[in-house]
């Protein structure tokens, strides 16, 4: 049987060709299940400082692009921080429409997989999805990795309906950029969400420990 193609959303400071080396493993590991097409976010972000704990998500050694972001909490900064609490946001109306373009012309995708910023970014594009406001987008599940509710007040309006589309949502007890507290309150936005918790930090994994966990949930999709 043909493999599910996947729309991988890379996460902050983070670009398609970075999280592509950083999802290698996870390519490997379920081969025979996925396809896993990577897109660039638009926005550029800036240089981080050297200290920053996101530092982790640069750019993996011989990607050429810059490191992107899906939006700002900080409008004025252009910065982005999972936990600061903003009432108005920067980009994602152009994200919106750079995944609405990429949809057109590398779909059509069965599902979408999303790490951090980009697997919050995932879940709203699941709500526009189940609204019918993006008639481009009809994915069949989503895969969030150290996934979070958006703290932005004008983000809010994306929770209002429980989303209905068949859902992973993978978690580090160890994670200290997106703890996991935050990934569970994510949880209640989906109907029968399933959850995949490892013992390690911020990163998607893929030990032969998670296998049957990521295939049990995809063999209904095959």
């Amino acid at each position: 049987m043909a493999p599910l193609r996947v729309l991988c959303v890379h996460g902050y400071r983070q670009n398609g060709s970075s999280f592509r080396e950083k999802t290698g493993a996870l390519r490997k590991l379920l081969k025979k299940h996925l396809e896993l097409v990577y897109i660039t976010a638009p926005l550029t972000v800036q240089p981080a400082a050297a200290e920053d704990e996101e530092n982790i998500s640069v750019p993996a050694p011989g990607g050429n692009e810059e490191p992107r972001g899906w939006w700002f909490s900080d409008v004025q900064a252009r910065n982005f921080n999972a936990q600061q609490q903003c009432e108005t946001s920067l980009g994602l109306d152009e994200s919106i429409s750079a995944v609405r373009e990429f949809v057109k012309t590398q779909g059509p995708f069965d599902g979408v997989l999303g790490f951090s910023q980009g697997a919050a970014f995932v879940a709203m594009l699941c709500s526009l999805q189940e609204q019918k406001m993006e008639l481009e987008l009809n994915f069949r599940f989503a895969i969030l990795v150290a996934g979070f509710r958006s703290a932005c007040e004008e983000h809010q309006k994306f929770y209002d309906a429980l989303f209905q589309i068949p859902s992973l949502h993978v978690f580090g007890l160890e994670d200290r950029v997106i703890p996991d507290s935050m990934s569970r309150d994510l949880l209640p936005s989906f109907q029968d969400p399933q959850v995949l918790i490892h013992p390690g930090g911020h990163f998607v994994p893929a030990a032969a420990a998670h296998r049957q966990t990521y295939q049990d949930f995809l063999k209904r999709f095959q």
